[in-house]
């Protein structure tokens, strides 16, 4: 889905140590969270979208690309943005309301798990970042991706390392992802209970673990994942298990009637 709104509205190392640390990830202040923007449209780059996804590294559900491009100035100001995996669930979803409000364009792709698996992971995600960006209307003049280069996106772009934390636009895109990637796993929940998607929403936890193994994997789970096949083959092994010492026994006293089908 798509949409668009109109724009009215790091203790150094000991010199005998001869190593490197590396540097500890620190969050820019509030404010720097929109420098990159800022920086760009000074260059003539009036749209600059981020991109983002939620759910590439769960064993079940669907992957969730999301693209967005913020306006300039106060409006593009969105109370609480933040990288998703920062904020609380009620936080998120205020945000999102935010995002979507304020956003001079913004969309989400949605990839089944039929499409990953057929497909396989990477390739799949650069696919659904391409979508996502490819569905802004009115379209990008620049994109920041989140971590790694998308390429085929058509317009100058960077991926930004830990770009969900340095790039409004990219934050932006990474709640809007997840948002709507977890309010699919709530529905999920609805019809699976019994591996309880509502709480780790596909990850691989020790619960959701403990759930693959009990009941196997549903048709929501990612048959890439090794833990995934895994517990699908010993599944497979206990059911046939079953069914081979519960097999019918063969009853000599029975006999087909003449003239009726064996």
């Amino acid at each position: 889905m798509a949409g668009r709104l109109p724009p009215a509205h790091r203790a150094a190392a000991t010199p005998a140590a001869r190593t490197r640390r590396p540097a500890a990830v620190v969050d820019p202040p509030p404010d720097a969270l929109w420098d990159m923007e800022r920086s760009l449209r000074r260059r003539g780059f009036a749209s600059v979208a981020g991109a983002d996804e939620a759910g590439r590294g769960a064993c079940a559900g669907p992957l969730v690309a999301a693209a967005c491009v913020l306006p300039a100035g106060r409006r593009g100001r969105v109370p609480g943005l933040a990288d998703s995996k920062l904020l609380t669930a009620a936080v998120r979803d205020r945000v999102y309301d935010e995002v979507v409000d304020r956003a001079l364009a913004w969309s989400v792709v949605v990839i089944p798990v039929p499409e990953l698996d057929a497909r396989g992971m990477h390739v799949t995600n650069l696919e659904a970042l391409r979508r996502a960006v490819s569905a802004l209307d009115p379209p990008a003049d620049y994109v920041l991706t989140d971590g790694f280069p998308v390429p085929g996106l058509g317009v100058p772009n960077l991926a930004v390392w830990k770009g969900d934390r340095v790039a409004a636009c990219v934050a932006a895109a990474s709640v809007l992802a997840k948002v709507t990637r977890d309010r699919m796993m709530l529905d999920l929940h609805e019809r699976f209970p019994e591996y309880d998607f509502a709480v780790h929403k596909g990850y691989t936890t020790e619960a959701h673990s403990a759930a693959l193994e009990r009941h196997g994997p549903c048709p929501e789970h990612r048959s890439r994942f090794v833990n995934v096949v895994r517990a699908r083959d010993a599944h497979a092994g206990r059911e046939l298990h079953l069914t081979a010492a519960g097999g019918m026994v063969d009853d000599g006293g029975m006999r087909p009637v003449s003239g009726e089908p064996r």
